[in-house]
Protein backbone atom coordinates (compact mmCIF):
# COMPACT_ATOMS: atom_id res chain seq x y z
CA UNK A 1 0.00 0.00 0.00
CA UNK A 2 1.19 3.70 -1.12
CA UNK A 3 1.24 5.61 1.98
CA UNK A 4 1.13 9.12 1.86
CA UNK A 5 -0.94 10.55 4.14
CA UNK A 6 -2.46 9.87 7.88
CA UNK A 7 -5.27 8.40 6.17
CA UNK A 8 -3.67 6.22 4.33
CA UNK A 9 -1.97 5.38 7.68
CA UNK A 10 -5.20 5.00 9.19
CA UNK A 11 -6.52 2.51 6.93
CA UNK A 12 -3.53 0.54 7.02
CA UNK A 13 -3.64 0.36 11.00
CA UNK A 14 -7.33 -0.49 10.58
CA UNK A 15 -6.10 -3.74 8.74
CA UNK A 16 -3.05 -4.48 10.85
CA UNK A 17 -4.91 -4.09 14.42
CA UNK A 18 -7.63 -6.38 16.25
CA UNK A 19 -10.82 -4.28 15.98
CA UNK A 20 -11.06 -3.63 19.97
CA UNK A 21 -7.45 -1.77 19.88
CA UNK A 22 -8.67 -0.03 16.05
CA UNK A 23 -12.12 1.26 17.18
CA UNK A 24 -10.60 2.09 20.94
CA UNK A 25 -8.77 4.46 18.95
CA UNK A 26 -10.50 5.78 16.25
CA UNK A 27 -13.76 6.03 18.35
CA UNK A 28 -15.62 9.10 20.24
CA UNK A 29 -18.16 9.36 23.06
CA UNK A 30 -21.67 9.02 22.35
CA UNK A 31 -22.82 9.30 18.69
CA UNK A 32 -19.20 10.61 17.88
CA UNK A 33 -20.95 14.29 17.04
CA UNK A 34 -17.89 16.26 18.38
CA UNK A 35 -15.49 13.64 16.89
CA UNK A 36 -16.52 14.49 13.49
CA UNK A 37 -16.96 18.11 13.80
CA UNK A 38 -13.60 18.24 15.42
CA UNK A 39 -12.29 17.26 11.40
CA UNK A 40 -14.68 18.49 9.45
CA UNK A 41 -15.00 22.01 11.34
CA UNK A 42 -11.01 22.24 10.90
CA UNK A 43 -11.15 21.67 7.32
CA UNK A 44 -14.17 24.22 6.40
CA UNK A 45 -11.37 26.81 7.28
CA UNK A 46 -10.34 28.61 4.56
CA UNK A 47 -7.07 30.23 3.60
CA UNK A 48 -6.04 33.08 2.04
CA UNK A 49 -3.86 32.51 -0.79
CA UNK A 50 -0.95 35.10 -1.57
CA UNK A 51 1.43 35.29 -4.38
CA UNK A 52 4.87 36.49 -5.06
CA UNK A 53 5.52 37.03 -1.37
CA UNK A 54 9.19 35.99 -1.80
CA UNK A 55 8.79 33.00 0.92
CA UNK A 56 11.55 30.62 -0.07
CA UNK A 57 13.35 30.61 3.03
CA UNK A 58 11.42 28.76 5.59
CA UNK A 59 12.28 28.63 9.43
CA UNK A 60 9.65 26.28 10.61
CA UNK A 61 11.65 26.57 14.39
CA UNK A 62 9.49 27.28 17.70
CA UNK A 63 10.67 28.01 21.15
CA UNK A 64 8.49 26.49 24.37
CA UNK A 65 9.35 27.22 27.84
CA UNK A 66 13.01 27.85 26.95
CA UNK A 67 13.24 24.87 24.40
CA UNK A 68 13.75 24.83 20.99
CA UNK A 69 11.74 22.52 18.71
CA UNK A 70 12.17 22.23 14.77
CA UNK A 71 8.17 22.19 14.10
CA UNK A 72 5.00 23.43 15.54
CA UNK A 73 4.06 19.95 16.82
CA UNK A 74 3.97 17.62 19.86
CA UNK A 75 2.82 13.81 20.19
CA UNK A 76 0.26 14.07 22.46
CA UNK A 77 -0.29 11.83 25.14
CA UNK A 78 -2.06 8.84 24.14
CA UNK A 79 -3.11 6.11 26.50
CA UNK A 80 -2.19 2.40 25.82
CA UNK A 81 -0.19 3.35 22.98
CA UNK A 82 2.47 0.67 23.91
CA UNK A 83 -0.37 -1.59 22.22
CA UNK A 84 -0.31 -0.24 19.04
CA UNK A 85 3.31 -1.34 18.60
CA UNK A 86 6.23 -2.99 20.50
CA UNK A 87 6.73 -0.58 23.08
CA UNK A 88 5.15 1.77 21.50
CA UNK A 89 5.84 4.56 23.47
CA UNK A 90 9.45 4.04 23.02
CA UNK A 91 9.64 3.72 19.86
CA UNK A 92 6.89 7.12 19.87
CA UNK A 93 9.87 8.80 21.45
CA UNK A 94 12.72 7.89 19.49
CA UNK A 95 10.88 9.08 16.72
CA UNK A 96 9.63 12.71 18.04
CA UNK A 97 13.15 13.15 19.26
CA UNK A 98 14.75 12.52 15.77
CA UNK A 99 12.80 15.08 14.46
CA UNK A 100 13.30 17.78 17.73
CA UNK A 101 9.58 18.07 18.93
CA UNK A 102 8.48 16.98 22.55
CA UNK A 103 6.68 13.49 23.69
CA UNK A 104 3.93 13.71 25.87
CA UNK A 105 3.77 10.23 27.72
CA UNK A 106 0.54 9.49 28.79
CA UNK A 107 -0.41 8.38 32.50
CA UNK A 108 -1.97 5.31 30.99
CA UNK A 109 0.89 4.33 28.90
CA UNK A 110 2.16 0.75 28.92
CA UNK A 111 6.06 1.46 28.74
CA UNK A 112 6.49 2.95 32.33
CA UNK A 113 8.29 6.76 32.45
CA UNK A 114 11.83 4.90 33.03
CA UNK A 115 11.93 2.72 29.80
CA UNK A 116 10.69 5.92 27.95
CA UNK A 117 12.91 8.18 29.39
CA UNK A 118 16.00 6.30 29.03
CA UNK A 119 15.43 6.39 25.19
CA UNK A 120 14.91 10.00 25.07
CA UNK A 121 17.23 12.32 23.58
CA UNK A 122 15.83 15.36 25.11
CA UNK A 123 13.22 15.70 28.24
CA UNK A 124 9.82 14.28 27.99
CA UNK A 125 6.63 16.43 29.06
CA UNK A 126 4.49 14.20 31.50
CA UNK A 127 0.66 14.48 31.30
CA UNK A 128 -1.21 13.20 34.64
CA UNK A 129 -4.98 12.86 35.49
CA UNK A 130 -6.96 14.40 38.56
CA UNK A 131 -7.31 11.23 39.93
CA UNK A 132 -8.23 9.98 43.55
CA UNK A 133 -5.36 8.45 44.53
CA UNK A 134 -3.37 11.74 45.25
CA UNK A 135 -0.08 9.57 46.53
CA UNK A 136 0.03 8.36 42.96
CA UNK A 137 0.26 11.48 41.70
CA UNK A 138 2.72 13.00 43.53
CA UNK A 139 4.52 9.88 43.31
CA UNK A 140 4.04 9.79 39.49
CA UNK A 141 5.09 13.75 39.73
CA UNK A 142 8.37 13.08 41.53
CA UNK A 143 9.29 9.96 39.59
CA UNK A 144 8.89 12.19 36.11
CA UNK A 145 10.70 15.21 37.59
CA UNK A 146 13.79 13.13 38.91
CA UNK A 147 13.97 11.68 34.94
CA UNK A 148 14.42 14.90 33.99
CA UNK A 149 10.61 15.93 32.87
CA UNK A 150 10.11 19.18 33.13
CA UNK A 151 6.96 19.93 31.51
CA UNK A 152 3.42 18.79 32.99
CA UNK A 153 0.69 18.56 31.11
CA UNK A 154 -2.29 18.60 33.26
CA UNK A 155 -5.73 16.86 31.82
CA UNK A 156 -8.69 18.21 33.45
CA UNK A 157 -11.35 16.97 31.15
CA UNK A 158 -12.13 13.50 32.35
CA UNK A 159 -13.55 13.80 35.86
CA UNK A 160 -15.55 11.03 34.53
CA UNK A 161 -15.20 8.52 31.23
CA UNK A 162 -16.80 9.43 28.19
CA UNK A 163 -19.99 7.41 26.91
CA UNK A 164 -17.97 5.13 24.36
CA UNK A 165 -20.35 3.00 22.80
CA UNK A 166 -17.72 1.55 20.38
CA UNK A 167 -15.73 -0.35 22.87
CA UNK A 168 -18.88 -2.75 23.92
CA UNK A 169 -19.17 -3.51 20.33
CA UNK A 170 -15.50 -3.75 19.98
CA UNK A 171 -14.80 -6.17 22.66
CA UNK A 172 -12.63 -3.22 24.52
CA UNK A 173 -14.97 -3.93 26.84
CA UNK A 174 -18.55 -5.80 27.55
CA UNK A 175 -19.29 -9.21 27.86
CA UNK A 176 -16.74 -11.84 27.21
CA UNK A 177 -13.77 -8.96 26.56
CA UNK A 178 -10.97 -10.63 27.52
CA UNK A 179 -12.29 -13.90 25.32
CA UNK A 180 -13.28 -11.78 22.13
CA UNK A 181 -10.07 -9.79 22.41
CA UNK A 182 -8.20 -13.12 22.63
CA UNK A 183 -9.98 -14.00 19.38
CA UNK A 184 -9.37 -11.01 17.68
CA UNK A 185 -5.70 -10.89 18.43
CA UNK A 186 -5.51 -14.73 16.74
CA UNK A 187 -6.85 -13.40 13.79
CA UNK A 188 -4.61 -10.57 13.33
CA UNK A 189 -0.91 -12.51 13.48
CA UNK A 190 1.05 -10.05 12.74
CA UNK A 191 0.01 -7.68 15.69
CA UNK A 192 0.15 -10.56 17.69
CA UNK A 193 3.15 -11.88 17.32
CA UNK A 194 5.16 -8.51 17.20
CA UNK A 195 2.84 -6.61 19.96
CA UNK A 196 0.84 -9.53 21.33
CA UNK A 197 3.92 -11.59 22.11
CA UNK A 198 6.83 -9.83 21.82
CA UNK A 199 5.65 -6.62 23.30
CA UNK A 200 5.01 -7.24 26.56
CA UNK A 201 4.45 -6.94 29.56
CA UNK A 202 1.06 -5.49 28.87
CA UNK A 203 0.44 -3.52 31.70
CA UNK A 204 0.07 -0.12 32.87
CA UNK A 205 3.56 0.71 33.90
CA UNK A 206 3.75 3.86 35.25
CA UNK A 207 0.71 2.07 37.76
CA UNK A 208 2.60 -0.76 38.42
CA UNK A 209 6.24 1.17 39.38
CA UNK A 210 3.71 2.72 42.05
CA UNK A 211 1.55 -0.10 43.25
CA UNK A 212 4.49 -2.91 42.78
CA UNK A 213 1.92 -5.22 41.20
CA UNK A 214 0.80 -5.48 37.49
CA UNK A 215 -2.22 -3.54 36.49
CA UNK A 216 -2.97 -5.20 33.18
CA UNK A 217 -5.68 -3.79 29.98
CA UNK A 218 -8.11 -6.27 32.58
CA UNK A 219 -7.83 -3.81 35.10
CA UNK A 220 -7.44 -0.52 33.09
CA UNK A 221 -11.25 0.36 32.64
CA UNK A 222 -12.31 -0.16 35.89
CA UNK A 223 -8.98 1.63 37.63
CA UNK A 224 -9.98 4.45 35.09
CA UNK A 225 -13.47 4.42 36.33
CA UNK A 226 -12.51 4.18 40.15
CA UNK A 227 -10.14 6.87 40.69
CA UNK A 228 -11.11 9.59 38.25
CA UNK A 229 -12.50 12.52 40.79
CA UNK A 230 -15.54 14.25 39.58
CA UNK A 231 -15.73 16.31 43.02
CA UNK A 232 -12.42 18.34 42.31
CA UNK A 233 -12.80 22.17 41.43
CA UNK A 234 -10.00 24.61 40.67
CA UNK A 235 -8.69 25.34 44.72
CA UNK A 236 -8.72 21.85 45.15
CA UNK A 237 -5.60 21.45 42.31
CA UNK A 238 -3.26 24.46 44.54
CA UNK A 239 -1.11 22.15 45.62
CA UNK A 240 0.30 20.63 42.29
CA UNK A 241 1.02 23.64 41.91
CA UNK A 242 2.61 24.64 44.66
CA UNK A 243 4.46 21.20 44.48
CA UNK A 244 5.20 21.07 40.67
CA UNK A 245 8.33 23.16 40.01
CA UNK A 246 8.44 23.31 35.94
CA UNK A 247 6.13 24.69 33.54
CA UNK A 248 2.60 23.40 33.81
CA UNK A 249 -0.12 23.12 30.78
CA UNK A 250 -3.60 22.35 31.33
CA UNK A 251 -5.42 20.16 28.92
CA UNK A 252 -8.87 20.29 27.88
CA UNK A 253 -9.62 24.06 27.13
CA UNK A 254 -13.26 24.73 25.39
CA UNK A 255 -14.07 28.16 26.89
CA UNK A 256 -12.42 31.82 27.27
CA UNK A 257 -13.46 31.88 30.99
CA UNK A 258 -11.45 28.20 31.79
CA UNK A 259 -8.58 29.51 30.22
CA UNK A 260 -8.72 32.46 32.19
CA UNK A 261 -9.23 30.17 35.00
CA UNK A 262 -6.44 28.56 34.30
CA UNK A 263 -4.07 31.61 33.71
CA UNK A 264 -4.98 32.68 36.85
CA UNK A 265 -4.21 29.31 38.13
CA UNK A 266 -0.27 29.65 37.15
CA UNK A 267 -0.63 27.05 33.98
CA UNK A 268 2.23 28.47 31.67
CA UNK A 269 0.58 26.92 28.88
CA UNK A 270 -3.51 25.06 27.80
CA UNK A 271 -4.39 22.92 25.29
CA UNK A 272 -7.55 23.40 23.64
CA UNK A 273 -9.33 20.17 23.38
CA UNK A 274 -12.35 18.30 23.51
CA UNK A 275 -9.85 15.00 24.29
CA UNK A 276 -10.73 14.31 20.80
CA UNK A 277 -13.95 13.77 20.82
CA UNK A 278 -13.94 11.20 23.63
CA UNK A 279 -16.12 12.93 26.34
CA UNK A 280 -18.59 15.38 25.89
CA UNK A 281 -20.47 14.56 22.62
CA UNK A 282 -22.08 17.60 21.39
CA UNK A 283 -18.96 20.22 22.98
CA UNK A 284 -17.92 22.37 20.12
CA UNK A 285 -14.57 21.58 18.18
CA UNK A 286 -11.11 22.63 19.03
CA UNK A 287 -11.47 24.92 15.75
CA UNK A 288 -14.59 26.51 16.44
CA UNK A 289 -13.40 27.69 20.42
CA UNK A 290 -9.89 28.93 19.58
CA UNK A 291 -10.40 31.95 18.25
CA UNK A 292 -12.17 33.42 21.34
CA UNK A 293 -9.85 31.67 23.37
CA UNK A 294 -6.83 32.65 21.92
CA UNK A 295 -8.63 36.65 22.00
CA UNK A 296 -8.68 35.70 25.83
CA UNK A 297 -5.57 35.04 26.41
CA UNK A 298 -2.83 34.86 23.82
CA UNK A 299 0.51 36.24 24.56
CA UNK A 300 -0.20 35.51 28.43
CA UNK A 301 0.66 32.02 28.16
CA UNK A 302 1.15 29.10 25.21
CA UNK A 303 -1.91 28.10 23.50
CA UNK A 304 -1.97 24.66 22.31
CA UNK A 305 -4.44 22.84 20.27
CA UNK A 306 -5.38 19.28 19.36
CA UNK A 307 -8.59 17.95 17.62
CA UNK A 308 -9.08 16.61 14.24
CA UNK A 309 -5.14 17.41 12.91
CA UNK A 310 -4.77 14.75 9.81
CA UNK A 311 -2.59 17.05 7.56
CA UNK A 312 0.07 19.86 7.97
CA UNK A 313 -2.61 22.10 6.30
CA UNK A 314 -4.62 20.74 9.67
CA UNK A 315 -1.46 22.42 11.73
CA UNK A 316 -1.38 25.76 9.34
CA UNK A 317 -5.41 26.21 9.91
CA UNK A 318 -5.12 25.55 13.88
CA UNK A 319 -1.84 28.24 14.09
CA UNK A 320 -3.89 30.70 11.79
CA UNK A 321 -6.92 30.51 14.93
CA UNK A 322 -4.56 31.00 17.44
CA UNK A 323 -2.85 28.35 18.45
CA UNK A 324 1.20 28.48 19.41
CA UNK A 325 1.32 24.68 18.64
CA UNK A 326 -0.27 21.74 17.82
CA UNK A 327 -0.54 18.39 19.17
CA UNK A 328 -0.95 15.22 17.59
CA UNK A 329 -2.82 12.34 18.60
CA UNK A 330 -4.40 9.74 16.78
CA UNK A 331 -2.38 10.88 13.61
CA UNK A 332 0.76 9.52 15.36
CA UNK A 333 -0.60 6.47 16.73
CA UNK A 334 -2.28 5.07 13.02
CA UNK A 335 0.97 5.85 11.73
CA UNK A 336 2.68 4.03 14.56
CA UNK A 337 0.68 1.21 14.50
CA UNK A 338 1.65 0.85 10.67
CA UNK A 339 5.30 1.21 10.22
CA UNK A 340 6.35 1.66 14.15
CA UNK A 341 8.83 4.62 14.64
CA UNK A 342 9.31 4.98 10.81
CA UNK A 343 5.87 5.54 10.68
CA UNK A 344 5.85 8.45 12.74
CA UNK A 345 8.42 9.88 11.01
CA UNK A 346 7.48 9.43 7.23
CA UNK A 347 3.77 10.93 8.75
CA UNK A 348 5.96 14.31 10.66
CA UNK A 349 8.18 14.62 6.91
CA UNK A 350 4.50 14.59 5.13
CA UNK A 351 3.11 17.00 7.06
CA UNK A 352 6.47 19.25 7.68
CA UNK A 353 6.20 18.81 3.94
CA UNK A 354 2.41 20.20 3.65
CA UNK A 355 3.44 22.87 6.41
CA UNK A 356 6.54 24.51 3.64
CA UNK A 357 3.78 24.52 1.09
CA UNK A 358 1.42 26.38 2.92
CA UNK A 359 3.82 28.70 4.24
CA UNK A 360 4.23 29.77 0.68
CA UNK A 361 1.27 29.68 -0.55
CA UNK A 362 0.55 32.31 1.82
CA UNK A 363 3.29 34.04 1.82
CA UNK A 364 4.93 33.60 5.05
CA UNK A 365 8.34 32.88 6.01
CA UNK A 366 8.14 31.98 10.13
CA UNK A 367 5.86 29.90 12.16
CA UNK A 368 5.35 32.95 14.12
CA UNK A 369 4.06 35.09 11.13
CA UNK A 370 1.04 32.70 10.64
CA UNK A 371 -2.35 34.37 12.54
CA UNK A 372 -5.86 34.99 12.06
CA UNK A 373 -5.00 37.69 8.70
CA UNK A 374 -4.31 34.28 6.71
CA UNK A 375 -8.04 32.86 7.32
CA UNK A 376 -10.17 34.03 4.07
CA UNK A 377 -13.70 35.78 4.78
Amino acid sequence: MIISSANDFRQAARRRLPPFLFHYLDGGAGAEQTLRSNVDDLQAIKLRQRVLRGSEQLDLKVQWFGEDYSLPIALAPVGLTGMYARRGEVQAVRAACHRNIPFIQSTVSVCPLAEVAAQAAHPIWFQLYVLKDRGFMRDVMRRAWELGSRTLVFTVDMPVPGARYRDAHSGMSGPNAPLRRLLQAALHPRWAWDVGLFGRPHDLGNITAYRGSATGLADYIGWLGANFDPGIAWPDLQWIRDEWQGKLVIKGILDPEDARDALAFGADGIVVSNHGGRQLDGAPSSAAVLPAIAAAVKGQMTIFADGGVRTGTDVFRMLALGADGVLLGRAFVYALATQGQAGVERLLQIMEKDLRTNMVLTGVRKVDEIGPHLLAA
